[in-house]
């Protein structure tokens, strides 16, 4: 578990760690992230995916952009905010093939309290960091809300079939180690992740892109695109980062 990873200090996990390091070090001094972007409906139709989980899908967008790439196939998009959730709801109206979900995922069941931010993508089970209120001022907190959660384990099977070929797509605000927590399970029959990854602190109690990339080579994954999503716009300093893993 990647609980586990952050305070392990065994050798695998370790190697593991200083290969993402290397990984994310020599492909950024490569490249650059302002160059880096990736086709979404390419890799999806090139591994073969049948079913989406848009976790974290705030009004829909990310289903809505699928749907414009020429992606035909099911997605399961999640969302625990009541506003989000109602207008994710009327676009997957009449689409058979895309469901909407009032929860958020995490690794327990029950009901938590979620902080809702003032542009409501920032909104988050943590709180946040001060770097982020100082980049993003709209970032900040204005109430909470109670959502109902639960864990990707317990509801993969209702969407899943057999021979379905899965991408799982996380933007959870800092969640993620939690989400994949409750995830052991389904992660071996997961093709391939989106993850939203922060470079620094951006939310207390998040793991940081390294711990992540690591998690996820040490499960099979491989790190196959990255993409800027959240930059400073006082120093110009790159702040998160989407990265894209599938199974080679």
């Amino acid at each position: 578990m990647l609980r586990d990873l952050m305070c392990s200090t065994s050798a695998w996990q370790q190697r593991a760690l200083d290969r993402a390091r290397t990984m994310v070090s020599t492909f950024t001094r490569r490249f650059g992230f302002d160059v880096v972007r990736f086709d979404r409906g390419k890799l999806l139709a090139h591994h073969g995916i049948t079913v989406v989980f848009d976790v974290g899908a705030n009004v829909g967008q990310y289903g809505a952009e699928l749907r414009a790439l020429g992606y035909r196939s099911k997605i399961v998009s999640c969302e625990p905010l009541r506003t989000g959730y109602e207008q994710v709801a009327r676009k997957a109206a009449g689409d058979p093939g895309w469901v909407a979900l009032h929860l958020a995922l995490g690794e327990v069941e029950g009901v938590r309290t979620i902080n809702v931010s003032a542009n409501l993508q920032s909104s988050s089970l943590l709180p946040l960091m001060p770097l982020h209120v100082s980049a993003a001022p709209h970032s900040a907190y204005e109430r909470t809300e109670e959502v109902p959660i639960t864990r990707l384990d317990t509801i993969y099977d209702q969407h899943v079939g057999p021979d379905d070929r899965v991408f799982v797509k996380l933007d959870v605000q800092g969640y993620e180690r939690f989400v994949l927590a409750g995830a052991e399970r389904s992660l071996p029959r997961i093709r391939g992740m989106q993850l939203e990854m922060s470079l620094v602190p951006l939310y207390q109690g998040e793991a940081m892109y390294a711990e992540l990339i690591a998690e996820l080579t040490v499960r099979g994954f491989q790190l196959m695109s990255v993409e800027p999503v959240f930059r400073d716009p006082r120093s110009g300093q790159l702040l998160a980062m989407d990265g894209v893993f599938f199974r080679p």
